[in-house]
């Protein structure tokens, strides 16, 4: 099991940045694939970008590729979102979490050990 806990959301205008971070302990960070995720009032969670354990191949959602980055670092434990060219619809609570699969693996079935999210506003 992974303990992983998310950080660096906030409110920002439309065509802004942030970064989010998710800072993992327990188990070997590295042999895992990490993934993010996205849940909006209403809404189901959906997939949003991952990265394999050497960080050499990651994934994107379709309605976020190009304007976010996934990235980790095994040494430090972490994995982090950078955003960019946010849009409302980009507003969520984002949500790290460890995979069982590759990065291929794009639903939530595939992943576990959910930290607690971070909220991601986005005004127009």
């Amino acid at each position: 099991q992974v303990q992983l806990v998310e950080s660096g959301g906030g409110l920002v205008q439309a065509g802004g940045s942030l970064r989010l971070s998710c800072a993992a302990s327990g188990r070997a960070f590295s042999i895992y694939t990490m993934g993010w995720f996205r849940q909006a009032p209403g809404k189901e969670r959906e997939f949003v970008a991952a990265i394999s354990r050497s960080g050499g191949t990651t994934a994107y959602s379709d309605s976020v590729k190009g304007r976010f980055t996934i990235s980790r670092d095994n040494v430090k434990t972490t994995v982090a979102l950078q955003m960019s060219s946010l849009k409302p619809e980009d507003t969520a609570l984002y949500y790290c979490a460890r995979g069982l699969g590759g990065v291929g693996s794009t639903t939530i079935d595939w992943y576990r050990d959910w930290g607690q999210g971070t909220q991601v506003t986005v005004s127009s």
